[in-house]
């Protein structure tokens, strides 16, 4: 009677103590990274009543009969099956996909590991997980890593120092170079310049009589808008430079913090422009003409032309026409002409204008040749309906005609857009607030954009791997630390030896299943109940026997 009751008090202890283990996987089933473990049981020890005995020729053999004491816990297992991902939207959010943990080192130097990837970066520039332990792996410096090999280093994250600079705004309009400089190292040279033209200044008024231009500058604001007089004449960008910084300077109440401004733009008439020249954005060019020979025929379809927004600038005979390679394939063919010496190509893709470039020249120099639809056709579906000879000059005639060179436009058309001024900076020591973007790849590299280095490799998260990752010890706050049956970590890059990817933006939840966990609490509720009955039968019937005596 003892036993029985000994043996309801042992299940009832093992059937609580699973119970804890199951509460805890419930209270974790939204818990980043969370493993949950199973609690398993075994039979305690046996008192022999009777022995086994062998049979002989006159008695059968007897099996031995013991008496059980109960059940105890045998172990409680880690379960590490992978388990769904969530996206976070959060660069700095990291699962691994597959084997492998991240590694965090706490201020006293223990080293743990863990499933949950909710990293940050702190106020000195080290990668830490929410618990601000260090994340590690392997660094870097001035933008590339400094071993290829997987480690276990705190990430630092660090900017080379900039240089200083000035703005500066380098692009072609109208086909002509324009260039914009500030003469000041910092970044309030870095503006944007609107440029328009009228007879009025901003306030309805009439310019007045020989003031050449307005400038209007918004509190904060890093646009400066320039109103130029329609009628005032500019003979040249150095004037209209100053005409604009003295403007700048007089609306700023003093020197301009961003410097003074430079113009320079190529193709400037020696004999001025008036505002509203410089601001008008419309090409007003011309386009060239070409005058056939009499004495020379095109082929069939095939018509020269001479168009640019630079105005174009070749003149002279055209004393040939080579028909290049022809793909039939991609339907293409090359073909080149030659104009006072210069040779300009390009290639036909389809029936229409084709604009040849010349060899080393301006891309908005060019000849345009131009194919009707049918001699598209023949050229592409057999090239021998329209070969080389069709192109040829006839004997005698030195050139299929003369090209007259397009007039350049008179429009600087610097109104044509806003003109924006990059890279001044006063240069000095960076660092990670500098970035303008933070991304972590699936080789567990870390990648900043900077807006003067440009792409940066900040580091590397290494991984660690176990030989046996359920004997891991849980350690709180979402850790496992090494013991002696998880054998010792190997260090690895992320997607190398037998460890998963990083996943960028996105954290592995709880491999928790609710469906499980309550059907084993269940089970377990049932398990406890028949223990504490046995408990109360024992005591029935040790009552039964004390009551013997009356």
């Amino acid at each position: 009677m003892m036993r029985a009751l000994y043996s309801g008090v042992a299940g009832l202890k093992t059937h609580m103590t699973r119970l804890d283990v199951i509460g805890n996987n419930i209270a974790n089933v939204n818990t980043y990274g969370f493993k949950s473990s199973r609690a398993t049981f075994r039979d305690m020890f046996y008192q022999q009543v009777r022995g086994a005995s062998v049979g002989t020729n006159t008695r059968g053999g007897i099996n031995p009969s013991s008496i059980g004491y109960g059940s105890q816990l045998a172990s409680i297992d880690l379960l590490m099956g992978q388990s769904g991902m969530t996206n976070t939207g959060n660069s700095l959010d990291v699962a691994i996909t597959g084997e492998g943990f991240l590694q965090v080192q706490d201020p006293d130097g223990n080293i743990y590991y863990t499933k949950a990837g909710m990293l940050d970066i702190d106020t000195n520039g080290r990668l830490v997980d929410t618990n601000g332990n260090f994340v590690l792996g392997t660094g870097a410096t001035s933008g590339q890593l400094n071993s290829t090999e997987p480690g276990r280093s705190i990430i630092q994250i660090t900017v080379d120092p900039v240089e200083p600079a000035y703005a500066m705004l380098e692009t072609t309009v109208l086909g002509k170079a324009l260039k914009i400089t500030s003469d000041a190292q910092t970044n309030l040279g870095n503006v944007s310049f609107t440029i328009s033209s009228s007879t009025k200044r901003s306030d309805g008024t009439e310019f007045m009589n020989g003031e050449p231009l307005e400038v209007i500058m918004e509190n904060g604001s890093s646009n400066i808008a320039v109103r130029l007089n329609e009628t005032h004449k500019f003979n040249t960008m150095a004037e209209l430079s100053e005409e604009i910084n003295n403007a700048i300077e007089q609306v700023n109440g003093g020197a301009y913090p961003g410097g003074k401004f430079t113009f320079e733009l190529e193709g400037f008439p020696q004999g001025g422009l008036t505002g509203g020249e410089i601001a008008v954005s419309k090409d007003n060019s011309k386009r060239g003409t070409f005058t056939a020979d009499t004495a020379a025929t095109l082929p069939t379809g095939i018509a020269l032309e001479v168009a640019s927004s630079a105005g174009f600038l070749g003149t002279g005979d055209v004393t040939g026409i080579t028909l290049g390679t022809v793909d039939k394939t991609n339907k293409t063919a090359q073909i080149s002409v030659i104009i006072g010496g210069t040779t300009y190509e390009g290639v036909i893709e389809q029936s229409g204008l084709t604009k040849l470039r010349p060899t080393g020249g301006a891309a908005d120099d060019y000849m345009a040749i131009r194919v009707s639809e049918d001699a598209y056709d023949k050229l592409v579906a057999d090239p021998a309906e329209l070969t080389q000879t069709d192109f040829n000059l006839p004997t005698g005639v030195t050139s299929f005609g003369t090209v007259t060179p397009a007039t350049p436009s008179t429009s600087l058309g610097l109104g044509k857009q806003t003109w924006t001024l990059e890279g001044g900076t006063e240069g000095g020591a960076q660092s990670y607030e500098n970035l303008t973007g933070i991304s972590i790849g699936a080789d567990g590299k870390i990648v900043g954009s900077h807006p003067v280095h440009g792409r940066l490799v900040l580091g590397r998260i290494d991984l660690a791997n176990f030989a046996n990752p359920m004997g891991l010890e849980q350690s709180g706050n979402t850790y496992f630390s090494e013991t002696e049956n998880s054998g010792k970590a190997n260090f690895a890059v992320p997607g190398e030896d037998g460890t998963g990817a990083i996943k960028n933006s996105t954290l592995e939840m709880s491999n928790v299943d609710l469906a499980q966990e309550f059907s084993d609490m269940i089970i377990t509720q049932r398990g406890y109940q028949a223990n504490s009955r046995i408990i109360t039968v024992s005591d029935t019937v040790l009552e039964e026997l004390i009551n013997l005596k009356r």
